[in-house]
C-alpha cells in the first residue's frame, strides 16, 4: 500500500497521521528530498527518511504536531567523527512535519426522532457519521440514511468497536437515563473531547446519581455537557439538531483556533 492509499484508509476510519517529508538535503545523507514516512498517534511509523537518531527525534516532533495540529519544519545534522575525533558535519536535512487530521466523527447514540435528525445535518455539514442503537429498528441505513458506520449494539460495547480520539464527539440521544446510566461509563472512559446527553436538568441529575451509584468519579461529570445544543429556544428535532450541531461547531473551531 502507498503511502497516499494508507493517508487514505486513515481517512475513511477517521484517524490522525502526521506526513513526514525531507523537503532539503545536502551533504552525505541516508534519504534524499521528497521521502515520506507517516508517524501514527501511537508511535509506529510507515515509510522510512533514513533511521536513527533522525527518525527518533522526527517521531517526537511529529506526536506534538498531532497533538496540535501545528506544522513543523525540524532541521538535522547528520554529525560524524574525523580523524582527528573532532565532530564535523557529513550532511544535513530538513523534514517538514504535516499533521492529517480526518474528518470530526460525530458518534449518535439514539436513532430515534432527534438522532435522525442529527445524523442527517451532521452528513450535510461534513462530518463522519456513525449511528448506534441497540435497537435494530433504529439502527437501519434504510430507514435513517446519511451514516457513514451502523453499530447496532449496547452503548458500553460501542467504544471497542470504533477508533475514538480528540476528533471525535458523541451525542447521546438516547430514550432513557437508564440507558445513560449503564453505557456512559465507557464513553467518559475515552478520550472524546465532547460528549453531549440529551434531556432535561432533571434527568441528567438522576443520570449522575445512578452513575455515582455504579463508582463513576463525578468528577468526570464536567466532561459532559446536558441540557446539550445551544440555548435557541428550540422545539422540533429539527431545530434541536441545529443547537446541538451548532454547539459542536463553536466548541472545535474554538479548541482549533486556541491551538493556532
Amino acid at each position: 500500500m502507498s503511502i497516499i492509499q494508507e493517508i487514505a484508509e486513515c481517512e475513511r476510519n477517521g484517524i490522525s497521521v502526521a506526513l513526514c517529508s525531507i523537503v532539503s538535503a545536502s551533504g552525505s545523507t541516508p534519504r534524499h528530498a521528497g521521502s515520506k514516512m507517516l508517524v501514527f498517534p501511537d508511535g509506529h511509523i510507515s515509510g522510512t527518511i533514513g533511521g536513527g537518531e533522525l527518525e527518533q527525534v522526527i517521531i517526537n516532533h511529529a506526536l506534538q504536531s498531532l497533538e496540535d495540529g501545528i506544522t513543523r519544519l525540524i532541521p538535522f545534522e547528520y554529525v560524524v567523527n574525523n580523524e582527528s575525533d573532532e565532530k564535523i558535519t557529513s550532511g544535513s536535512v530538513e523534514v517538514f512535519i504535516d499533521p492529517i487530521q480526518p474528518k470530526i466523527t460525530l458518534v449518535v447514540v439514539g436513532g430515534g426522532h432527534i438522532g435522525q435528525k442529527v445524523v442527517s445535518l451532521a452528513h450535510w455539514l461534513g462530518y463522519r457519521v456513525i449511528l448506534s442503537d441497540e435497537r435494530e429498528v433504529f439502527c437501519d441505513p434504510n430507514k435513517i440514511p446519511g451514516a457513514d458506520a451502523y453499530f447496532c449494539c449496547k452503548m458500553a460495547d460501542l467504544p471497542a468497536k470504533i477508533s475514538v480520539n480528540h476528533r471525535t464527539c458523541f451525542v447521546l440521544s438516547t430514550q432513557n437515563a437508564d440507558v445513560d446510566i449503564e453505557g456512559l461509563p465507557s464513553i467518559l472512559a475515552t478520550t472524546a473531547p465532547y460528549i453531549g446527553v440529551i434531556g432535561s436538568r432533571r434527568r441528567w441529575e438522576a443520570t449522575k446519581k445512578g452513575l455515582i451509584e455504579r463508582g463513576v468519579d463525578p468528577e468526570q461529570f464536567s466532561r459532559v455537557r446536558s441540557p446539550i445544543g445551544l440555548d435557541i429556544h428550540a422545539e422540533t428535532p429539527q431545530e434541536i439538531a441545529v443547537s446541538i450541531l451548532s454547539e459542536i461547531i463553536m466548541l472545535t473551531n474554538t479548541t482549533h483556533n486556541n491551538n493556532q
